[in-house]
């Protein structure tokens, strides 16, 4: 039989009040209260503790505090990433962020999900859809990305914007819902 763990990662339905995934997310919660006190510390020390949590941490990557996630072991950042303040990664599943990606304060990356069927939703089970997000992207502040979505290399979103669909390699798309600029 599989956990409700094995069946979030595999982006199955499952329930988050499961005893191990609430553990899970006391876990994150007790390491955000951590880093999130660190804003005045070294930048070395800070990525120290990304490392601890997070699944992969290139080097030179930045997150300032504030930065809120689900779990943060479904989370991989690679060299150069920069997280401005108070940005939220709802983390069920993958999210995984490429080189020199810079991401603008208040932006919120959710791969959680839930049923479109109304009673399938009452049951109070969920799912969540990764997020890829490609190398050298710009992310403006406040913006929202959508479970599911895949952001090519050297995109770039517009502050506000929310992307509920994939974004092409070099476009820029800005937008409620996000849409590439001609």
């Amino acid at each position: 039989m599989r956990s409700e763990k094995d069946k979030m990662l595999a982006g199955e339905l499952y329930d988050a009040s499961d005893a191990e995934l609430q553990a899970d997310a006391a876990a994150a919660s007790a390491w955000m209260a951590r880093y999130n006190a660190t804003l005045a510390m070294p930048a070395a020390e800070r990525h120290a503790l990304l490392v601890e949590r997070l699944s992969a941490v290139g080097s030179g990557c930045v997150i300032r505090p504030p930065f809120h996630c689900d779990y943060g072991f479904n989370i991989s950042l690679g060299a150069g990433v920069f997280l401005n303040f108070n940005c939220v990664i709802l983390d069920v599943v993958a999210v995984t962020i490429g080189n020199k990606t810079q991401i603008g304060p208040g932006v919120q990356i959710l791969t959680a999900d839930h049923p479109r069927d109304g009673a399938e939703r009452e049951s109070g089970l969920e799912f969540g859809r990764p997020i890829t997000i490609g190398r050298n992207v710009w992310i403006g502040g406040g913006a929202l990305i959508l479970p599911g979505v895949r952001i090519g290399d050297d995109a770039i979103i517009g502050a506000g914007s929310v992307v509920t669909r994939d974004v092409p390699a070099g476009a820029t798309a800005i937008g409620n819902p996000a849409r590439p600029r001609a």
